[in-house]
């Protein structure tokens, strides 16, 4: 990976750290080692694993996730401050390949109001602490913030000093997702020009997707000389998101006819690192998402099934099985083996020890008994719902719920917390709103419900239903999932699984802009 390496371009992918600040994307440490370990496997280059110094948890996950990796670097992030750089190079001092990304406001805004520091001050921040960075590790990304918005002159002194300073990676986010392609392409364009030392560093682009450009942001400049996207799974990030990873390399190798660049990514586990995503953060994934959604292969107008019949690349132009979705197959029933079912495991993308198979496979045999059929998805439901729960401090362990026209309408429900069984019944308008009654009863908090979704697993009225509750609490917000064939116990299971999340989340604060 040399700096502007002609065709290949290095993917950095911030799921863990900028996708977990979605509202409501709280992950815990086992979930970031999860997906940390599926990204190495997908062959992702750089994971930013965190920001090591914003609290204890993000510490911990950046240096677990430093521990469990062995080709991918990891990235911990750090404001332009020595306290910042220390804990990022402690957390990340088991990887065998680590680096630092320091970042500082660079446009006249943030440097105003929100830095409060002259031009001249930024400047010397950013020599002080990408050499303050180097001192620690030979890798060190710097990052201009709101990059695409700072005046071209000043940003040019800014990066040809970072370089000099020693940063190997040249950042520059479109923040706020103002740009637009053509705009943001010359902006990459005029850096790697103008900068005297420019050949010295990989050019980086980072795009928010507030005008929906973030993917065409990003390969506009990949076709400028940028050489490295960051990105995340589904576009997870701040306010709209960041540009999607997905999208970012299955457009490059789609039209590679247009953009001859190589990404290495292993596009066979797209799908799954997108369901993975999205089960643990709780963010449904829409239908009509490109790459990953559930209707980006579907075809309904009659002209196209019939185009579809004579050659699928009259509607396609990539293959499911080439981001690797494959049409749902029924799997097995109830007198299905074990063996059998740990072989659809492991095709599905798992690898569980002894236990959680045992667990899994108990569960899926429950399963069997309830559905007529079983499909793939089912399984991967099952699972992720099991893997999710393992270390939650709350549980659901019991639900009697009367509902029907006459009222009230009850739920009867047992929770495990703390280790410790405790029952409560409540009467609600509706059983989910007596059930979420109970479990405020037995759980106190003044969360609120802001979103309660429903949706199939399958087809068939004996599907499973998987459930979405979104919680806010003091300005955070917390997503929970829970799916059973039962939709009261999957809503249960998800209003459980979010207060487990702010559990997590009450233990996080984000960390002040950096003053003068």
């Amino acid at each position: 990976m040399s700096p502007q390496s002609a065709d290949r371009v290095i993917i950095f992918d911030t799921t863990l750290r900028d996708g977990e600040q979605s509202p409501g994307a709280s992950m815990n440490l086992e979930e970031k080692c999860r997906i940390a370990a599926l990204l190495e496997q997908m062959g992702v280059d750089v994971i930013e694993a965190g920001f090591p110094i914003a609290s204890r948890g993000d510490f911990e996950a950046v240096n677990q996730v430093a521990k469990q990796s062995d080709r991918s670097i990891i990235a911990g992030l750090a404001r332009a401050t020595k306290a910042d750089i220390d804990r990022a190079a402690e957390a990340l001092a088991p990887a065998p390949r680590k680096r630092i990304h320091t970042f500082i406001s660079t446009s006249p805004l943030h440097m105003k109001f929100k830095l409060q520091m002259e031009p001249e001050a930024v400047l010397q921040a950013v020599k002080d602490s990408v050499a303050y960075a180097r001192a620690k590790v030979d890798d060190v990304e710097w990052s201009a913030e709101d990059g695409s918005r700072t005046e071209p002159d000043f940003l040019c002194r800014c990066v040809e000093a970072a370089i000099a300073a020693g940063a190997t990676t040249i950042n520059i986010p479109d923040t706020v997702g103002y740009a637009v392609p053509d705009e943001y392409a010359a902006l990459i364009a005029m850096l790697i020009e103008r900068v005297p030392n420019a050949d010295k560093a990989v050019f980086s682009v980072h795009c928010h997707n507030d005008l929906g450009l973030a993917v065409a942001n990003s390969l506009a400049a990949v076709n400028a000389g940028a050489r490295q996207v960051e990105c995340t799974i589904n576009g997870l990030g701040e306010r709209a998101g960041n540009a999607a990873m997905e999208e970012i390399v299955m457009a490059l190798r789609t039209r590679a006819d247009r953009m001859p660049y190589d990404t290495g990514i292993d596009t066979t586990l797209i799908t799954r690192a997108s369901k993975l995503v999205s089960t643990i953060t709780g963010f449904t994934v829409q239908p009509n998402k490109a790459i990953v959604g559930k209707n980006a292969f579907a075809h309904e107008s009659g002209i196209h099934q019939d185009g579809m019949l004579k050659n699928a690349q009259t509607y396609e132009i990539m293959t499911p099985e080439s981001v690797g979705l494959t049409k749902s197959t029924l799997v097995m029933g109830k007198h299905s083996g074990r063996a059998a079912f740990r072989d659809k495991v492991r095709e599905l993308g798992y690898t569980l020890d002894d236990d959680k198979l045992n667990d899994a496979f108990k569960r899926f045999k429950d399963l069997a008994d309830l559905k007529k059929e079983v499909f793939d998805e089912d399984v991967a439901a099952l699972i992720d719902d099991e893997i999710l729960r393992a270390r939650d401090r709350i549980k659901v362990v019991d639900l009697s719920v009367m509902a029907g026209s006459r009222k009230p309408q009850t739920a009867e429900l047992t929770l495990e917390i703390d280790g410790e069984r405790k029952t409560h019944k409540a009467e609600g308008d509706g059983p989910v709103d007596a059930t979420f009654k109970a479990i405020k009863a037995l759980v106190p908090t003044t969360a609120r419900l802001q979103l309660y979704q429903v949706h199939a697993v399958t087809q068939g009225t004996d599907a499973q239903a998987e459930v979405t509750v979104r919680l806010e609490e003091d300005g955070k917000t917390v997503n929970g999932q829970g799916s059973d064939t039962d939709t009261l116990v999957a809503s249960a299971k998800a209003y459980v699984t979010a207060l487990n999340k702010l559990l997590v989340k009450r233990e996080k604060t984000a960390p002040a802009a950096m003053n003068a």
